[in-house]
C-alpha cells in the first residue's frame, strides 16, 4: 500500500483528533506544558503518527496560530483600520466568543499565542497612510489592541453579566470616540 493522501479520511480524521486534543490542551494548560507524550494519549495515536502529520509541536502550533489569523483577517476583509474600528471590535468579540473558553484563555491569561495572533493580524492588516509615521502607526495600534483586550478581560473577570451585544457596543464606542462620548 502506498503513502497515504492528504485527502484521505483516514489522514484526515487523525489530524482531527490531533487537533482536538491540541485545542483542548490549550484551553487547560500553557503551551510550555503541552508534550507530546500527552498529546498523542489524548488523541490516541503514537509518537510516530503525529511524526508522520507534524515536524514538531512548534510546527501544530503555526499552523493554529496561521489559521485563527486568517480566519480573523478574512472575517474583517474589507474593513479599515483605524477608520471601521467600531466593525473590526464586534468581529473580535464575536470571534473571540465563538473559541469558547480557548478565546478566554488565549486573551485572558497573557498567553503568547493570543498575544501572537494580535501581533499578526495588527500587522498584516493596519496600513500606513499616505506619508504616515510607522511610529504613530504602532502607538495607535498598541492602544486599540490593548484597550480591546482589556475590555474584554475585563467582561470575562465579571462574569460577562453585560449582554453580548452591549459589550460590542460599548467598547467600539471607547475605541472610536472616547471616554467624552460616555458624556452624551
Amino acid at each position: 500500500m502506498g503513502p497515504k493522501k492528504p485527502n484521505d479520511l483516514r489522514v484526515l480524521r487523525t489530524k482531527k483528533n490531533i487537533r482536538r486534543a491540541f485545542l483542548d490542551m490549550l484551553c487547560e494548560m500553557d503551551y510550555e506544558q503541552i508534550t507530546i507524550h500527552e498529546l498523542t494519549e489524548r488523541a490516541m495515536i503514537n509518537r510516530k503518527t503525529f511524526y508522520l502529520h507534524y515536524p514538531t509541536l512548534d510546527s501544530l502550533l503555526q499552523e493554529v496560530q496561521q489559521e485563527m489569523t486568517e480566519k480573523f483577517i478574512e472575517r474583517t476583509k474589507g474593513m479599515e483600520r483605524p477608520r471601521d474600528m467600531d466593525k473590526v471590535t464586534r468581529e473580535f468579540f464575536l470571534c473571540s466568543e465563538e473559541l469558547g473558553k480557548l478565546g478566554e484563555r488565549l486573551t485572558c491569561n497573557g498567553n503568547p499565542l493570543g498575544q501572537r495572533i494580535t501581533y499578526d493580524i495588527m500587522s498584516q492588516t493596519w496600513k500606513l497612510h499616505q506619508g504616515g509615521d510607522p511610529c504613530v502607526r504602532n502607538v495607535i495600534m498598541s492602544f486599540v489592541s490593548q484597550a480591546t483586550l482589556a475590555m474584554y478581560r475585563q467582561w470575562i473577570a465579571d462574569g460577562k453579566k453585560i449582554p453580548l451585544e452591549n459589550i460590542i457596543k460599548l467598547a467600539a464606542q471607547l475605541i472610536c470616540k472616547g471616554i467624552d462620548s460616555l458624556e452624551k
